[in-house]
């Protein structure tokens, strides 16, 4: 029979949704003026899937590596420190280890497929698990009250 730990929750579909647009947005502000100063304009109105070796390098390696480096030294990426949020094995609530992390990433894909339904799965779960989460076998959590203080009023 697993631990229970009262002074956690799992997190549920929105407040993901919200580290990752986080995420998003700062990863944006680095990669896309470096791939406009490198490309120029014809960057943006290109048809290619990959313009350049340095469109492969920013695009694709730079996230996979910066978000896996991130989960592994602080078990959240900065959306999800904004939240308070973190990753962790499934089974145990340890940080998970290096090849999960890795997993976890590569597995994004395949909760993309069929129009995001394995990120959606999320809302529906009990352990609020998509499938990324299943696949690798790890959790996201929080802390329930994560507020300085419980609200008081003197009467």
């Amino acid at each position: 029979m697993g631990t229970h730990r009262e002074d956690l929750e799992y997190v549920g579909f929105w407040a993901r949704t919200g580290a990752m647009l986080i995420d998003t947005i700062l990863l944006s502000i680095v990669i896309y003026p470096l791939l406009t100063l490198f490309y120029g304009e014809a960057y943006w109105l290109s048809q290619r899937f990959i313009v350049g070796p340095f469109d492969f390098l920013l695009s694709w390696v730079f996230p996979a590596v910066a978000v896996i480096l991130f989960w592994m030294k602080m078990q959240a990426t900065p959306g999800k420190l904004a939240l308070g949020v973190k990753i962790v094995d499934a089974k145990t609530g340890n940080p998970a280890s290096t090849g999960k992390l890795v997993i976890r990433y590569f597995a994004y894909a395949l909760s993309m497929v069929v129009v995001g339904l394995g990120f959606l799965w999320i809302a529906f779960d009990s352990r609020k698990q998509g499938l990324h989460d299943k696949i690798a076998g790890t959790v996201v959590v929080r802390k329930k009250n994560r507020g300085p203080e419980p609200v008081l009023f003197n009467e």
